[in-house]
């Protein structure tokens, strides 16, 4: 074999270490995101309308209307990522909000099933919160299974290679783009600490609430019950799952549908705290600290999608 490489040899292997592996978005998932969507809206609003007249309403019964509020906004905060979501082509433009969504679903259903005998529907309440507790459980049941099973199937889906024969047709938008997803965008590199400690912060303070509710509950700066701290919790950690998430993926155009989901979840959340200036401890360093994080989701989403609507234009 000659020493020699000749220009065509040399083409041919930057082709082959440059090919990328990806796998398509499967139709079940595409779909559950867009359920999903559709329902936390319609919950969302249901939890943080009471909220904003200032009454507690929800599955289990919460001393403050601040945490149901809180978890209504959230909902609504996902449901535009989720619809973005639903519209992707490749499970790398997807993976972003899934974990964060399989975490909260996974994770509120498992909480139902520990602490049930704080629902509603165990102790009796007004009739309405105890249908809306029954629905609540039978529905994170269903999603439950719904989000393992096509997340499980998702990951045993074929992997294929850029330029394979089977790759999606281009969409009809002129946006830039390769058959793995949009043209790659990579994180500034002076975003990289700010986002490490903006998740690391939410997944942290998620963590603790979950596993030691009784701890950490004294750092919120309002009045819940263990099952307010840890459904608190799960929302906190998916919050950390995502931004950590985009960090991890390293491409703006690929996680657009979480930047979507974090600046609207800031805005709800920034919603209901405002409306309760006599409900929350502003005084101490724990709300300080959650102005601080919430800022940091918005701050996040406005700069990346200011970073990728620059990169479009060039």
């Amino acid at each position: 074999m000659s020493a020699e490489t000749t220009p065509t040899q040399a083409a041919a292997e930057v082709a082959t270490t440059t090919t990328a592996v990806w796998r398509p978005l499967t139709p079940g998932l595409s779909v559950l995101a867009g359920t999903v969507a559709v329902i936390s809206i319609l919950t969302g609003l249901v939890l943080i309308g009471p909220s904003l007249a200032g009454h507690a309403f929800g599955a289990w019964t919460s001393p403050s209307p601040v945490t149901q509020g809180l978890l209504g906004a959230a909902m609504l905060g996902v449901a535009p990522g989720l619809l973005e979501v639903g519209r992707a082509r490749t499970w790398q433009e997807a993976r972003t909000l899934v974990w964060p969504l399989a975490t909260v679903v996974v994770g509120m259903f498992v909480l139902c099933l520990v602490d049930h005998r704080e629902l509603q529907i165990m102790h009796g309440g007004p009739i309405l919160a105890v249908f809306f507790s029954l629905g609540w459980v039978g529905v994170f049941a269903v999603l439950s299974l719904c989000v393992l099973g096509c997340v499980a199937r998702q990951l045993a889906w074929p992997a294929q290679e850029d330029g394979d024969a089977a790759s999606p047709e281009p969409p009809t938008s002129t946006e830039p783009r390769t058959s793995t997803g949009p043209a790659r965008v990579a994180l500034p590199g002076w975003t990289k600490p700010a986002l490490a400690i903006l998740g690391s912060s939410w997944f942290g303070i998620g963590a603790g609430l979950v596993l030691r509710p009784g701890f950490w509950s004294a750092f919120v700066p309002w009045s819940v019950t263990r099952l307010d701290a840890q459904a608190l919790g799960i929302w906190a950690g998916a919050l950390g799952v995502g931004v950590l998430g985009t960090l991890a993926e390293d491409d703006l155009a690929r996680v657009r549908p979480a930047l979507r989901s974090s600046g609207a979840t800031a805005l709800a959340l920034g919603l209901v705290l405002a409306a309760h200036p006599g409900g929350v401890h502003w005084t101490g360093g724990p709300a300080f600290s959650l102005l601080r994080m919430v800022a940091g989701l918005l701050v996040s989403s406005v700069a990346g999608h200011r970073i990728l609507a620059a990169a479009s234009s060039h």
